[in-house]
Formats: C-alpha cells, sequence, structure tokens
C-alpha cells in the first residue's frame, strides 16, 4: 500500500473506485489497493457492494442500460409511493411546481392529484405521462407542459427546445428525478439529453428536491446533473443508506 495515499471514508473510497473503473474499463484489485491505501481484503469488499463486474484479479465497469419508463415502474414501487406523497405533502396552493420525468416524480404527481385541498398549482413537466395523468385535475391544476423533442423510452421531452419554457419561469419548488446520488459523483443520471434538462430545472426552481429511492443511494451514473450543494434536499425511504449524503450537508427528508 502507498504511505502517500490518503485516508478516506468508506463511501467516498467506494465512489471514487467506481469512477476510477469506469474511467479506466477495468482495475486490478492490487492496483486499487495502492491507489486508495487500503488492503486487497478491503479492496474486494469495496468492489462487492459496487456496480462493477468481477473478474478474475479485479472488476470491470458494468455495462449500463436504460429501462423503459414502463419496466422502472416495478422496480420499488413501494418506496416511490412513500416518496411521492412525502413530496406532494411539501406542495401548498398557489404555488408553481416544477415535476421532471420518470417515475418516482410520476408518483409525486399522483400524490398531488390526491390531493383535493390544492388550489391554483401550476405544474411544469417535460414528461407527457405526468401532464396526461394531471389533465384531471384542471381546472385546480394548470398543467404546462415544457416542449421539445420526444424521447419515447421514457415519454419525455428534451432538446432541441426542450429549455424554451423554463427559459421564462421561476418555480416555487422542483422535484427531480435522477438514476443516482453520490457523495462525490453528485446528482448523475443514465442518459446525456435528459440531464440537460434537469439542470435547467434546477436553476429556476427557488427550492430544489431530488426524489430518489434506495437503488438510487451511492450510485454514479453518465452524466452529471448537479453537484450535491446545489440541491435544496433529498427524499428517500433509505435513511441509514443516506447517512454520508446528510453528513455531506445534504438534508435529508425521509418518506
Amino acid at each position: 500500500m502507498s504511505d502517500a495515499a490518503p485516508v478516506l471514508p468508506a463511501a467516498v473510497r467506494r465512489a471514487r473506485m467506481l469512477e476510477h473503473i469506469q474511467a479506466q474499463g477495468f482495475a486490478r484489485v492490487a492496483e486499487l489497493s495502492a491507489l486508495f491505501g487500503v488492503s486487497e481484503v478491503t479492496v474486494r469488499a469495496d468492489l462487492e457492494s459496487l456496480a462493477v463486474q468481477r473478474v478474475h484479479g479485479g472488476a470491470v465497469a458494468a455495462q449500463r442500460t436504460e429501462n423503459a419508463f414502463e419496466q422502472s415502474l416495478l422496480d420499488a414501487s413501494d418506496e416511490k409511493l412513500r416518496i411521492g406523497a412525502a413530496a406532494a405533502a411539501l406542495v401548498e396552493s398557489g404555488q408553481a411546481v416544477i415535476l421532471d420525468v420518470g417515475t418516482t416524480t410520476t408518483a409525486v404527481a399522483a400524490a398531488m392529484l390526491d390531493r383535493t385541498d390544492l388550489r391554483d398549482v401550476v405544474v411544469i413537466t417535460n414528461a407527457l405521462n405526468i401532464a396526461m395523468l394531471l389533465e384531471a385535475a384542471i381546472p385546480r391544476f394548470t398543467v404546462v407542459v415544457t416542449g421539445g423533442t420526444l424521447r419515447p423510452l421514457q415519454h419525455s421531452l428534451v432538446d432541441p427546445l426542450a429549455g424554451a419554457v423554463l427559459e421564462h419561469i421561476r418555480a416555487d419548488l422542483a422535484f427531480i428525478g435522477c438514476s443516482g446520488v453520490d457523495v462525490v459523483a453528485g446528482i448523475t443520471n443514465i442518459n446525456l439529453p435528459e440531464a440537460d434538462v434537469k439542470r435547467r430545472m434546477l436553476a429556476t426552481a427557488a427550492r430544489s428536491i431530488v426524489v430518489a429511492d434506495s437503488g438510487k443511494l451511492g450510485v454514479a451514473q453518465l452524466s452529471r446533473v448537479a453537484p450535491l450543494a446545489d440541491v435544496d434536499a433529498l427524499i428517500t425511504v433509505a435513511e441509514a443508506d443516506a447517512a454520508a449524503l446528510r453528513a455531506a450537508g445534504l438534508e435529508v427528508i425521509p418518506a
């Protein structure tokens, strides 16, 4: 082991280890041991917790594929319902609310729809399925669709023209979905086009809240949306798994 290697908290070390493997495509256990100043036994334990493929003597980056919206609906569905209810509870009548694309933000939309006390809420979304879901709330809600080019896999609207509406509004709240929330990598997404829209949503909201089930915590994906410092809070059910995020200064709201 290298005497010069800094001693890092486990969560930070694993995040950086994952970034290193993804950047290189392959890393040997001995190499990671020297790089991070920990034993090979510790490295092997770290690799077991990461989204990598173990091979003899090391690990390779796991293949990453984007699930279709309908497939993702089946993942952590109970968690998403709880997150949706916790998020919807933060909304007040008369507010403008951005709802990002995704299955968890769809749960937020459904929970908002169930709140019959809400009035005069403006919802801005780039998700066609969310716009259609909230049609039942009109005229209590005003639903604004961002426009843009349709991505059928997620029923999302992206560039070109996805930011035309976002450039002219100021929202009270933005609920942002993602593919990963990590201490080092921050908020990340598996595809680039939607990540660009998420960044614009964050920029136009007075308060931005990430909604993520437990499977997203500690995960770093391809496209960086924002560092943790650029979001105001995270809503999740996995409080224990979010301890490192809270320690890094991110407010964690339990669902």
